[in-house]
């Protein structure tokens, strides 16, 4: 049986001191701006940083020492991930040398929008002129149009393109529902009642090593869509306080190299 650690609740006071007690004051300072409203779903700028998800996700990756981050969408969250990488590979970059992990400590953001690809680069670029340059994780920016589809006979979206990548932390908070191609017998996400409905993790579901995580930000349907289509062993939490779904795979380890990831993941 394969199990994960969760993040301590924590209260608004706590999570703030976190922001301040590792330099990251922008977090606080830009969260103080407007929320979109209830029907405004298609904005023009970028949305504020949420600080309790994003103290969840940093927690999330470091607490079950995550090695390979892939996340659908980029925003705030690509600079905590990344800096929650910055704090592992500080700590364990010799040990992963003897795992069979290929992208160690590496960040692949998945976009389908260049102007917010382009945001979040800038971000981390300007986090990273005051970090020593061997500590600093490796991030791929990975463009890709998506369209509608079908999966199982179900509608639903896929990206045109994925990156070469087997992560063993999948944060789904993309895409843009509304910048989707091409549509399915008349029917698109580009719909205000719609929601977003990703097809890619399914696909790549056989190549997931075991202990893998999966964290969604919202996105309940998409969810269900997931653990619905799913066909091996995976855990589920839903965590309605914090409005997160989170899964992980509990599969027999695959062999000795799989073994000793998940050893890596306990110690």
């Amino acid at each position: 049986m394969i199990n994960i650690k969760f993040p301590p609740k924590r209260n608004t006071r706590e999570i703030q001191n976190f922001f301040k007690k590792n330099g990251l004051d922008i977090f606080i300072k830009s969260s103080r701006g407007k929320n979109k409203e209830v029907n405004q779903m298609i904005v023009d700028t970028p949305l504020i940083p949420q600080l309790g998800d994003l103290y969840r996700l940093y927690e999330f990756i470091t607490l079950n020492k995550r090695t390979t981050v892939l996340e659908f969408g980029s925003g705030w969250s690509s600079l905590i991930i990344h800096l929650a990488l910055h704090k592992l590979k500080k700590k364990y970059f010799d040990e992963v040398k003897k795992l069979r992990r290929n992208n160690p400590f590496e960040l692949f953001l998945l976009e389908n929008s260049k102007k917010y690809l382009g945001i979040s680069k800038k971000r981390i670029d300007k986090y990273n002129k005051s970090q020593k340059k061997r500590d600093i994780p490796k991030v791929h920016y990975c463009f890709s149009d998506i369209e509608m589809t079908t999966f199982n006979d179900l509608i639903c979206t896929k990206y045109k393109r994925l990156p070469l990548c087997n992560p063993d932390f999948i944060y789904l908070d993309g895409p843009d529902q509304f910048n989707i191609k091409k549509n399915v017998n008349g029917i698109s996400t580009r719909h205000i009642d719609m929601m977003p409905m990703v097809s890619d993790i399914l696909r790549l579901e056989y190549f997931f090593t075991p202990g893998t995580i999966i964290l969604t930000d919202g996105r309940s349907a998409n969810a269900k869509f997931l653990k619905d289509n799913f066909k091996r062993s995976w855990k589920h939490k839903r965590d309605e306080v914090n409005d997160q779904h989170i899964f992980w795979l509990d599969d027999p380890n695959l062999g000795k190299y799989n073994t000793l990831q998940l050893n890596f993941y306990k110690k």
